[in-house]
């Protein structure tokens, strides 16, 4: 079973259509034995950081997430991804879960912001998460803050007259910019991947 943490700032149906045509099955909760009784964990997100945050812990969710990433496979999406870093300069600084190194700053760049759309896959190194996806596939962004972090934790990233990490990851943590699950087939195949851990 899927958990898709559900805090009122996620984009939760479109996540949880595309676990379903995986035959995943899933379940929207904010309540923390459900969690901890999750295999995955998704943190799904649409929105502002702080807010984001704010609603995390008024929902007392904080806690919960950091220890089943411990112990468990973690995704985040879109702003859900964003979370998964010490701080944001969104709206001011925002502290956010602290699970991998990094802050999330505002894209530069003379592209229009959003960066909104389809944006090619660039990948410097192997993932569980990138298994059958060839370099050059083409997913779905939109987001004007971006994640800096060291390359290490970058699995993939597009270029966007800079460099956007696009996913990342650290032992159990994995974070998508993109959304994978209005991306085609490469996104549906990388959902599938993080089933499968």
């Amino acid at each position: 079973m899927i958990a898709i943490i559900d805090y009122g700032a996620g984009n939760l149906f479109s996540v949880k259509n595309a676990l379903n045509a995986l035959g995943q099955d899933s379940v929207f909760t904010k309540d923390p034995e459900e969690i901890r009784a999750a295999d995955k964990l998704i943190l799904p997100g649409v929105g502002a950081f702080p807010d984001a945050m704010d609603k995390l812990t008024a929902c007392g969710l904080i806690p919960v997430i950091r220890e089943q990433a411990e112990q468990k496979p973690l995704l985040g999406i879109c702003l859900g991804m964003q979370m998964l870093f010490e701080q944001s300069e969104e709206f001011g600084e925002t502290a956010g879960l602290g699970l991998i190194p990094g802050r999330v700053v505002p894209i530069e760049t003379s592209y229009k912001i959003p960066h909104m759309g389809w944006n090619e896959l660039v990948i410097p190194r192997e993932s569980k998460l990138l298994y059958g996806i060839k370099p050059g596939e083409f997913v779905y962004f939109v987001h004007s803050f971006a994640a800096k972090t060291p390359m290490e934790y970058v699995s993939a990233y597009c270029e966007y007259g800079t460099v956007i990490p696009a996913l990342v990851e650290k032992e159990n943590v994995y974070g998508a910019q993109f959304h994978p699950e209005k991306s085609g087939r490469a996104g549906l195949t990388i959902l599938k991947n993080f089933c499968s851990l």
